[in-house]
């Protein structure tokens, strides 16, 4: 079995100020469980803690059994935790609403004759427009400060990447769009009859836009407050997913919380005389788990059991969370 160096427990305690915590892995390896289970122990804990889903298909409602979709909601039967499936729909016509005012606004400014349809469509069109909604959504979240613990259930792991990812391409794209300004309005000077000072609007948008991803790429880059935890099953695709990304996080400087390993299967709960099939599974697992060991050495924080039930409601998600933060 793989030893781990460093559990939850320790790593939690080396981290006392950690405030936001992201699960993330390939589809169907349980990250919404084990957000849950986190966040579960970080409101057991005695803090103040929302667990909210980034990903536009939720399942924290079924995880909860109780409906947590559109707006922040107490869980029933825990003290401190409360969950949230962001409603995408809503925020996506929030974000179009927005661009449409930005995009006839700069029109009228520029004293542009031309309707805002078509580039509010160009615009919206973009397959990255719904991660950028979702990434505006969890940037308010953390801006309004609100909580205690922020744990976060993200999409599978290639749109997590560019969700995380947007403060920094924000940044970079941003400051590329200040310095043209910047050239406009020289430009416009030069060839302007007064020397009146003009008020650019533009121009106090992007800078307020910088000033709030500078914010948020701060935070998503603090080892202190942030943390990043893969989820992997003791599978080949999964192990092959998170391996290809976690260079990419460490890249764009998202500090990396550890790899959770799930669904294990315990070779004391099959009994004396399990089917072979069972004996191939738990085989393959092991070999698996060496990988896992070679690949990721010291950042293994826990492995999880494969229960016999589904977990869904909270006296199963407090086994888990048992499990995960086990000492």
């Amino acid at each position: 079995m793989l030893k781990i160096e460093k559990n939850m427990v320790q790593f939690m305690r080396e981290h006392p100020n950690l405030k936001y915590v992201f699960f993330g892995g390939k589809g169907g390896v349980g990250k919404t469980v084990l957000a849950g289970a986190a966040a579960l122990w970080f409101a057991e804990q005695g803090k103040r803690t929302l667990l909210a889903s980034t990903n536009p298909v939720h399942s924290l409602t079924s995880l909860l059994c109780q409906d947590v979709f559109g707006k922040p909601t107490p869980v029933q039967g825990v003290h401190n935790l409360i969950a949230y499936e962001i409603d995408t729909k809503d925020t996506i016509e929030r974000s179009k609403r927005e661009i449409r005012e930005k995009i006839e606004w700069f029109l009228k400014y520029a004293d542009i004759k031309t309707r805002a349809d078509e580039f509010v469509e160009s615009a919206t069109m973009n397959p990255a427009f719904e991660e950028s909604a979702m990434f505006e959504n969890m940037v308010d979240l953390m801006f309004k400060d609100e909580y205690e613990v922020y744990v976060f259930d993200t999409a599978p792991t290639a749109n997590a990447r560019r969700l995380l990812g947007m403060s920094s391409v924000y940044s970079l794209w941003v400051d590329k769009m200040v310095e043209s300004r910047k050239e406009a309005q020289s430009l416009r000077k030069l060839l302007s009859f007064t020397k009146k000072e003009e008020k650019d609007p533009l121009m106090e948008y992007l800078l307020n836009f910088r000033e709030r991803i500078n914010k948020a790429k701060a935070l998503l880059t603090d080892p202190e407050k942030t943390a990043f935890f893969f989820v992997t099953l003791p599978e080949a695709l999964p192990i092959a997913v998170i391996r290809r990304f976690i260079n990419w996080f460490q890249d764009f400087g998202i500090p990396i919380g550890g790899v959770i390993v799930n669904m294990m299967i315990d070779k004391k709960a099959v009994g004396e005389n399990p089917p072979e099939f069972v004996l191939n599974r738990i085989a393959a697992q092991e070999n698996y788990l060496k990988l896992i060991e070679e690949l990721f050495n010291g950042l293994v924080r826990a492995i999880i059991p494969l229960y016999e039930t589904e977990v869904c409601g909270v006296e199963k998600l407090r086994r888990t969370a048992q499990a995960l933060f086990g000492e």
